[in-house]
């Protein structure tokens, strides 16, 4: 029990403690976690765990579409996307159809994978910056 609070703890602090790039990598990893789970649901043929896990996955497209910076033209673009994943996964749920949902993977493991190169090229001009 002790050790399940330490967990809790540590996860807390590990989103209180991100920056708004790492929170953002966070909601990529979170959303790719529920996909996996109701990919495995719907083979499964576990209803209510499929519809739990698309739910969580669409909040967490949702929260990506409510942070971005309408001000940008690729926010635009961006929000085009999410708006697209997050009818994909509604289908996706009714249709009980694994290959939507690798679909909609596929997708966010690329946006995660661009997100993360971005915070290692921010980072590194952070460091040269401090060494100037």
């Amino acid at each position: 029990m002790a050790n399940q609070q330490f967990h809790q703890v540590y996860k807390q602090n590990s989103v209180s403690t991100a920056s708004p790039g790492e929170l953002t990598l966070m909601l990529y990893n979170g959303c790719l976690k529920f996909l996996a789970k109701m990919k495995q649901a719907i083979i499964e043929k576990n209803i209510s765990e499929r519809n739990v896990n698309s739910q969580k996955a669409q909040r967490i497209i949702q929260e990506l579409m409510v942070t971005l910076n309408q001000e940008y033209e690729v926010a635009k673009q961006m929000m085009a996307m999410y708006d697209y994943m997050n009818r994909r996964l509604i289908e996706a749920n009714v249709k009980n159809d694994v290959a939507i949902v690798e679909e909609v993977e596929g997708f966010v493991t690329e946006f995660r994978d661009t997100w993360k190169e971005v915070i290692r090229l921010n980072r590194q001009k952070q460091f040269k910056g401090d060494q100037a």
